[in-house]
């Protein structure tokens, strides 16, 4: 299984992605190197691609499954890539406040934390579907992680789609997410207009 292990503060200097975004409080003094080059269009489109692919720590090979379901799909290709994106458990754990970064909650869910309608799921990938309940499992409940976690869960930024359950330590998907609710700085347009090609 192929990981990036690029340093994220790095990634996003490169990419022009503010770390929050990614659930990092850290900040790089650095700047980025600056260049009087024209970008192409094509350089454009996959900048964008690298964006999204970096932001929700997906491969190529993934991305472009994800990409061909979701030309599948009815409605905007573009949309439906970033829907099918969020819907992804390690991304939905990340959202509901169960991890600081969507990597930490990569990890979680690898670990076998995270019941989904009571049943343990541990492939970060899997999608998750309108009236799922994510909860963390009974017995990683006395885990230190989890344990600081209850003390400080703040629900304030969890998205409009997802129910959050600060006693429990779950959540719930109410329904899919719309392009308004993710806020991540990606044209999907550009994305598809690469694909298309």
């Amino acid at each position: 299984m192929a990981i990036d292990r690029v340093a994220s503060l790095k990634r996003c200097r490169s990419l022009g992605i503010e770390p929050a975004v990614l659930g990092l409080s850290k900040k790089s003094k650095r700047q980025p190197k600056r260049t009087n080059r024209k970008v192409s269009e094509y350089g454009l489109q996959l900048k964008e691609k690298q964006k999204a692919k970096f932001i929700y720590g997906v491969m190529e090979k993934q991305f472009r499954g994800y990409y061909d379901k979701a030309k599948k799909m009815q409605g905007v290709t573009g949309e439906n890539l970033l829907k099918l994106l969020e819907r992804r458990i390690d991304n939905v754990v990340f959202r509901l406040g169960l991890a600081s970064t969507r990597r930490q909650a990569r990890q979680v869910v690898r670990h076998g934390h995270i019941l989904v309608n009571g049943k343990r799921l541990d492939i970060p990938s899997a999608l998750v579907y309108e009236g799922d309940v994510i909860t963390v499992s009974e017995k990683s409940r006395s885990n230190a992680f989890f344990k600081e976690l209850a003390e400080n869960y703040n629900t304030l930024s969890v998205p409009a789609w997802l129910e959050a359950d600060k006693s429990n330590l779950s959540g719930k998907v109410t329904r899919y997410p719309n392009r308004e609710e993710i806020d991540v700085p990606v044209s999907e347009q550009a994305i598809v207009e690469l694909y298309s090609k």
